[in-house]
């Protein structure tokens, strides 16, 4: 297929993805590398904010790209997922892979690890066969040296016959020399560089195939390559080959004859499909090897003692957990310790701003129905979503990655492997559920990291199990007025983190426990391997961390809440402000539910305010609390001694409250949260049941606690 320029300054390359062009002079640059090798860093301070996300077509695999400019040349740097090799296993290595084999970008940069120089280099060694326009930035070498590895970039440049560059990711002042060297690989047409030599039996089959692949793939792929890979028959590549080359191609007959030839030579040298992958693979790591010699030298030894005393306590059988459950502790109550101020004054800015409104429509002499309608239903519900929900994101999300940034969430997935492999689930999803505290759709969004098909659905379906940023605020109200205290002091504060991380532990716990049942039922499976990379401890660039949450996470979340949270502001005020008969139809409504309700130890009031909560679960307790009050608009008491007056006097107990939380936990996801999972699981299926799973095992926990409480008489 090739490149094809459009009119419109875009740039559609063999890979599907479109890339953005402002001119037809734009270079394109692929930057690939293996996860944690610091290549998102690499791209961040190179592109700034000139970026682009999306998702990669016909993938749910994010892609992202941005614009540099180098010597008076605007860049295109196209961030490829991260990769160990090219011979895909996965989603993202296939998208890694066809980019860089059939997208024909201008240069590649493969950014390798300077403390594992060896690994890398065979994903280095398998780029160098589909282009020789390859750059090789040996990042990280500040940890290099503090581990006394010294690398010869110089030697291992003329071995390979590409610029190698030394970097430090974090140090901006280190990447003119890549962008340069870049720069210039762009404009480079012909070169001697290192090619990999494979056992004679290889080589010789090589020899049959080459000469008719150069001929007739007419130069569009590298013709050794191309023969390696008709011999390997791999067949999600062989489709992008026919894709890139044309159906003839393959159906050639000089080509079959000449594949034939190869693949019979093989077969009488005993080397079968399977042999030949193992054989080309131990031809990679050897070459990988004979490289580093007298490149990489190592002085004694210098072991991260750092490193190696906090795993012994991060990742031990003993310490593991419970230092896990102590940090979540510790971040949720910085969460909620952090977001009570800025969430008040927020809200009092943006009441303020309605009675300016208030004040507005009352001058232009509007209907009092318009005004009802617009200020104290739709923007007043907004209003309530963004005061409510912004502050405790602003904190919990940029603490969150902070946790990813120094390389604590990895060691998260390795200690709950071992819990997930007994769910037949896959220890990765630990980090999909770990998102899903911030929000839950986002969560979903992050079990593209699952490779597997079963065990991706697996976390998709139960992600929800997990209290997401929107219920905390109810979880904390009822927590704090009928079991912490109400003092505001270090110590009910503490005690309200330490209850809310319970309530959480219970979510964890229904997540194996649904993950089980899904996996022995609708999505039976053996559990998959797969391998986890423990990065060294990192000191986390908190300037970079806040502007991408912020940026990235909170706003982009917010924003969906927000787009969701205006046609409930309207569904609420127009169910609060409708009469039906003496009564309006939100009380109708919530009469008509409370049969069901007290089944479960709430009422219609709680079970319709969580249906009308559908958007964003932050106004499930103003939508009670103006219920009770009968006003038609949202409306919260001025504190919590207030509330509880409030909630005792309409009937509330020990039992209700209890029955409460466990419905917060357990309810259908947001309208957010399941358009994102149908947008995942492209099935409406899937979706129901995602939101049929926490919802049936919320009633059943009321019911069942509700029952045991009218046995023993508790209250």
């Amino acid at each position: 297929m090739g490149l094809t320029s459009h009119s419109t300054g875009t740039k559609a390359l063999d890979s599907g993805l479109v890339i953005q062009r402002q001119n037809t002079e734009d270079k394109v640059i692929a930057l690939a590398g293996n996860p944690n090798v610091g290549k998102s860093t690499i791209f961040n301070n190179l592109t700034g904010m000139k970026q682009h996300t999306g998702n990669w077509p016909g993938k749910t695999v994010a892609n992202a790209q941005g614009r540099y400019s180098c010597e008076g040349q605007t860049c295109i740097l196209v961030d490829l997922p991260g990769t160990y090799s090219l011979m895909a296993h996965s989603a993202e290595e296939e998208i890694a892979r066809n980019f860089l084999c059939f997208g024909k970008p201008d240069a590649i940069a493969v950014v390798c690890d300077a403390t594992c120089l060896e690994r890398n280099l065979n994903l280095v060694l398998q780029t160098m066969e589909i282009s020789s326009k390859v750059v090789v930035c040996v990042n990280l070498t500040d940890e290099a040296e503090k581990k006394g590895i010294h690398i010869q970039t110089g030697l291992l440049s003329k071995k390979l016959g590409v610029p190698v560059i030394p970097t430090i990711a974090r140090n901006k002042k280190s990447l003119p020399a890549l962008t340069h060297a870049l720069c210039q690989m762009t404009g480079r047409t012909e070169s001697s560089i290192y090619h990999v030599v494979y056992p004679e039996p290889v080589e010789k089959a090589l020899a049959l195939l080459v000469p008719i692949l150069q001929e007739k793939a007419g130069g569009q792929l590298d013709s050794r390559w191309l023969g390696l890979r008709l011999l390997d028959a791999d067949d999600s590549l062989l489709r992008e080959i026919r894709s890139c080359l044309g159906d003839g191609f393959l159906n050639d007959r000089q080509v079959k004859n000449a594949l034939e030839q190869a693949s019979d030579l093989l077969l009488r040298s005993g080397i079968d499909t399977e042999t030949f992958r193992e054989m080309t693979a131990s031809s990679l790591v050897a070459a990988a090897e004979d490289l580093c010699r007298n490149v990489v030298t190592r002085e004694q030894p210098v072991y991260q003692f750092r490193d190696w005393k906090l795993d012994r306590v991060l990742t031990s059988r003993l310490w593991g957990y419970p230092a896990m459950v102590l940090l979540l502790a510790f971040l949720l109550w910085l969460t909620i310790t952090g977001a009570n101020y800025p969430s008040q004054i927020l809200a009092d800015l943006l009441f303020r701003f309605q009675d300016l409104l208030t004040v507005m429509f009352r001058q232009l002499h509007a209907p009092e129905w318009l005004h009802g309608m617009l200020v104290l239903g739709v923007y007043r519900v907004v209003a309530w979503v963004v005061s409510v929900m912004l502050p405790p994101m602003a904190v919990f999300f940029p603490l969150f990655t902070l946790l990813e940034d120094m390389g604590y969430l990895p060691r998260l997935a390795y200690n709950l492997d071992k819990p997930f492999q007994c769910c037949h689930a896959c220890g990765k999803q630990a980090l999909c559920m770990a998102m899903g505290f911030g929000c839950n759709a986002a969560g979903v969004t992050g079990c593209r990291i699952i490779d597997s098909e079963r065990e991706r659905l697996l976390a998709i379906l139960t992600n929800s199990f997990v209290p997401c940023n929107g219920r905390f605020p109810t979880l904390i109200a009822l927590i704090t007025i009928f079991f912490a205290g109400m003092s505001g002091t270090f110590g009910s504060s503490f005690l309200c983190a330490l209850l809310l991380t319970l309530a959480i532990l219970l979510g964890i716990g229904m997540t194996f426990a649904a993950t089980w049942l899904l996996s022995v039922t609708l999505l039976r499976g053996v559990p998959s391997a797969f391998t986890l990379e423990l990065p060294p401890y990192r000191k986390p660039q908190v300037g970079s961390v806040i502007v991408r949450s912020i940026f990235d996470r909170t706003l982009f979340v917010l924003g969906r809440a927000v787009a969701v949270a205006v046609p409930a502001g309207f569904l609420i005020w127009f169910m609060a402000n409708v009469p039906s008969g003496s009564t309006s139809l939100l009380q109708l409504c919530a009469s008509a539910l409370d049969p069901f309700a007290r089944l479960m130890g709430l009422d219609g009031v709680i079970l319709i305010a969580f249906l009308l909560g559908f958007p964003a679960n932050e106004i499930v307790m103003p939508v009670i609390f103006m219920a009770y009050l009968a006003q038609g608009t949202l409306v919260e008491p001025g504190s919590f001694a207030a509330m509880k007056a409030l909630l005792l006097s309409h009937g509330w107990t020990f039992q209700t409250a209890v029955s409460m939380i466990l419905f917060s936990l357990f309810h259908w996801p947001c309208s957010t949260t399941l358009l994102t999972i149908h947008k995942e699981t492209k099935s409406l299926r899937w979706t129901v049941l995602a939101a049929l799973l926490p919802t049936s095992a919320g009633i059943l926990l009321c019911m069942v606690f509700t029952g045991i409480c009218q046995m023993l008489s508790l209250g």
